[in-house]
């Protein structure tokens, strides 16, 4: 498996992941009602996250497998946070998430981050524990439309 930043150029590729995946990931999770509303909006790659540079894919022999980064939180430069994290689900649990969320610790503590918060699913808040975030408690994402998402925020020091 091999890790780059992504550009531009894979727009294509990373909303067909979202695509395929979350509805077939979070199904399980969330009821239809909610999903109906919420999956056109957070199933799709969104373009300045693919070029923010800490966005990244997760490739074998030329397929995309995972994509998922972090970002600097906007008032506190030690603060990171998880983004749009999507494994595909037919590569589950054959270390694409685990190697994603390494490279993106690894490459947030080089750049002076000292701790990383996730507005997980519910759907990945085993994968985030194991990883070694903490569950802070439930939250709701305002998505766009003032769709509200049910996630939970958890964090992790670094």
């Amino acid at each position: 498996m091999m890790i780059r930043p992504t550009t531009r150029d894979d727009l294509a590729a990373v909303d067909m992941l979202l695509a395929r995946s979350y509805p077939k990931l979070l199904k399980a999770d969330y009821a239809p009602s909610v999903l109906v509303t919420a999956l056109p909006i957070i199933a799709r790659a969104q373009p300045r996250l693919l070029a923010c540079g800490t966005y990244y894919v997760v490739e074998d022999e030329g397929r995309v497998l995972g994509a998922g980064g972090w970002t600097r939180d906007r008032k506190d430069e030690r603060l990171g946070h998880i983004r749009h994290v999507v494994t595909d689900d037919r590569a589950l649990r054959r270390g694409v998430g685990r190697a994603l969320m390494t490279h993106c610790f690894d490459t947030a503590r080089a750049a002076g981050v000292v701790r990383m918060e996730c507005w997980a699913t519910v759907t990945a808040e085993p994968f985030y524990q194991a990883c070694g975030f903490e569950t802070v408690g439930p939250m709701d994402v305002t998505l766009e439309g003032g769709i509200s998402f049910p996630s939970l925020r958890m964090t992790r020091v670094l």
